[in-house]
């Protein structure tokens, strides 16, 4: 489909052209999804240095991920007639623009030049000795409260003094003597790279004129996604000297899904306070969607109290109609979802990457990743860790892929060490060397004449023994009447896995491994027995070895693979798709329940927040939009009923889009095998 041309002068429509020009004082340009705002800040940027004499490095653009500023930076270097400017012009994150302030005024902070940033593990085992608990739970409890004190711009004094329950309180403390650590060690955490210049600007008026001078006009991306620490940070940077504060923002007040981290629409309302003059600028036309899926996005976001009223439009047509499912339980919504995406595909002779399925938490995805896979439908997931990166997956991967290869050394120290067979680093390295003085691989070291020499009877027996198993099972896997399925059983009681995994982790973490080790040693064997994927030939556990490899390797793959997106609604904020699977539409997912005991009043700022996901969710969509919600689910180990989340009845679509009548339903097995028979004849496009 082309889309409709990109408008009337220099191809902006007026309020983004205006946006663009408004040069009198702060400004907030209201983006609603999909109105090219990445499109305003980038011509805006080439418009100061092109037409009003700011020079490149004079300007600053802030955004919220690396990937951002680096797209942004590029899309800049384009616009300019001098493509070199680009490099010039500080296109950053919030973080990393701290980072600069921090590194050229670490003498004022009383930091040395080379202070050290810490990462959220090294925080973590920190907390972990303050508190003296190995419990994570509590761990991540007390970095969360701690890292939204910062971001408040709380000190520990005053937490202390806010603290109500008995666990604040020992927050608050834990809170004072980390940061003391952290000035002990000359360290600053990823929280401090704003707080810092923060307090910094506030108190020494010399330092933030210095920035001042150097950054003359600011211009914020995702301003809706800002916490009070970031906005106060723009606020020193742009006020002060008696100058005209100069800066735009570019938000959108009906994206902000980001509250749990601290970010407050506060922010919003608070700009036109701190700044009387401010020209706010809406951007409602939409070059994304259909008109039929932004009605529904428009009359789901009604429902929110609104800071500034708007309306996104689209001149793209009426577009299908979205389309409302209800299922019978998880299984069949995965199953469904994955013919329905075979079938349109093929009706619309599209690509697989021109789907996304979109879920509200990362344990949906691995019922429907199943359910692609039996359909030998590709896809990728973003925001949140595929079944096969799970650490439990590849370890009893990295068996079958020695037992494949028997060359491959990293499989073989991760099979050799998990579980532990006293097999120990040492061991390792004396049988890595030896391996490297011969050229062979490690597992050829371990039966090489001469390792004796390198190695006692203590460290040999165990590898000994461990190859011979490798080589046992591998004798029978490539043989075409040994039972896939039986040798995975034979491998697994040998390996001891189960145990292992009780012996390591706590109940809780062990019994959820396990769980995913049965499910995928489950899926192996379906796919060993014939049939089930239209083949009636047995596989032999070499054959399903190379297949799981082959799909390993898929996943890791950097290019866009043309591939169905698996995504929750969190980490496809700002992406778009031609067709949006929405799935687990239902009361208790998306509204999610959250803690049954909160107070009202933020019960009710959450379900404003998840219905600003839900919002998210549908635009999206550019061309159709599928929503599923499941009438049972499963839940640990018993069958629930749902109900349809309050937001399908919100989109207010007609009632015949909302649930095919029985009697029409075909079902997409029927729609799939009509529309084969239909190709058979010569087709007219």
């Amino acid at each position: 489909m082309s889309h409709a041309p990109h408008h009337a002068a220099h191809g902006m429509n007026r309020p983004q052209s205006e946006a663009v020009h408004y040069m009198d004082g702060p400004c907030l340009v209201l983006a609603g999804a999909g109105s090219g705002k990445t499109r305003v800040i980038t011509t805006k940027i080439a418009h100061l240095i092109e037409q009003c004499g700011y020079e490149a490095r004079n300007i600053a653009a802030v955004t919220f991920t690396n990937k951002a500023a680096l797209e942004m930076q590029e899309r800049i270097g384009k616009l300019l007639k001098e493509p070199k400017l680009a490099k010039q012009i500080t296109v950053s994150t919030f973080h990393s623009l701290g980072v600069q302030i921090l590194r050229r005024e670490a003498k004022e902070l009383g930091l040395k030049d080379r202070f050290s940033i810490m990462d959220s593990d090294d925080c973590f085992s920190l907390v972990q000795d303050l508190a003296m608990t190995t419990d994570k739970q509590i761990i991540r409890s007390i970095q969360t409260a701690m890292s939204l004190w910062k971001n408040a711009l709380i000190d520990p004094d005053t937490a202390l003094k806010q603290a109500v329950t008995e666990d604040e309180g020992q927050a608050a403390r834990i809170y004072r003597n980390y940061v003391a650590t952290l000035n002990s060690y000359q360290a600053v955490d990823f929280d401090d790279l704003i707080r810092l210049p923060v307090e910094l600007f506030r108190e020494k008026e010399e330092v933030r004129d210095r920035w001042q001078r150097k950054l003359r006009y600011l211009l914020v991306d995702e301003y809706q996604d800002t916490n009070t620490c970031q906005y106060e940070l723009v606020k020193l940077l742009v006020t002060g000297l008696g100058k005209k504060p100069m800066f735009t923002a570019v938000g959108d007040d009906d994206q902000a899904i980001y509250a749990w981290r601290g970010a407050t629409l506060e922010n919003l309302r608070q700009l036109g306070i701190d700044f009387p003059d401010l020209k706010v600028i809406k951007l409602e036309q939409n070059y994304r969607s259909s008109t039929r899926i932004l009605q529904a996005a428009n009359s789901v976001i009604g429902n929110n109290p609104k800071l500034f009223e708007k309306q996104l439009w689209s001149e793209h047509g009426l577009g299908d109609p979205v389309k409302v499912m209800a299922m019978q339980d998880d299984d069949h919504e995965a199953e469904q979802v994955a013919i329905m995406i075979s079938a349109h595909k093929f009706e619309r002779r599209a690509k697989f990457s021109d789907y996304a399925i979109l879920y509200r938490g990362n344990h949906q995805a691995r019922i429907i990743e199943q359910a692609l896979r039996k359909e030998r439908i590709p896809y990728t997931i973003s925001g949140g860790q595929s079944f096969f990166d799970r650490a439990e997956i590849k370890d009893i991967v990295a068996y079958l892929r020695l037992v494949a290869n028997s060359d491959d050394d990293p499989a073989f120290i991760r099979a050799v060490t998990t579980p532990k067979r006293g097999v120990g680093q040492a061991t390792l390295e004396a049988l890595g060397s030896f391996a490297g003085q011969w050229q062979c691989s490690l597992f050829e070291a371990v039966f090489k004449g001469g390792i004796e020499a390198k190695l006692n009877d203590r460290q040999l027996d165990p590898l000994r023994r461990f190859c011979t198993f490798i080589n046992n099972l591998e004798a029978r896997a490539s043989k075409r009447g040994e039972n896939a399925a039986e040798l995975l059983d034979e491998m697994m009681k040998e390996i001891n896995y189960e145990f292992y995994l009780y012996d390591t982790f706590d109940e809780r973490q062990a019994q959820s491994k396990w769980q995913n080790t049965l499910d995928f040693v489950t899926w192996l064997k379906e796919k060993g027995t014939g049939g089930r994927d239209g083949t009636d030939e047995e596989k032999s556990l070499l054959e399903l070895t190379q297949m799981v490899a082959l799909m390993t390797m898929l996943e890791g793959k950097d290019e866009e693979p043309d591939a169905v997106r698996m995504s929750t609604l969190h980490a496809s904020k700002g992406l778009e798709y031609p067709h949006v699977f929405l799935v687990g539409v239902e009361e208790g997912i998306l509204p999610h329940k959250g803690d049954p005991d909160a107070p009202i009043d933020t019960l009710a700022a959450r379900i404003e927040e998840e219905r600003r996901l839900m919002y998210v969710g549908i635009t999206r969509a550019q061309r159709s939009l599928h929503v599923t919600w499941c009438k049972r689910r499963k839940r640990a180990r018993e069958s629930v009923n749902c109900e349809p989340s309050r937001f399908i009845k919100e989109m207010k679509l007609d009632e015949g889009d909302a649930v095919p009548k029985e009697e029409e339903k075909l079902t997409p097995k029927d729609r799939l095998a009509n529309l084969k028979a239909l190709l058979s004849k010569p087709t007219v496009v």
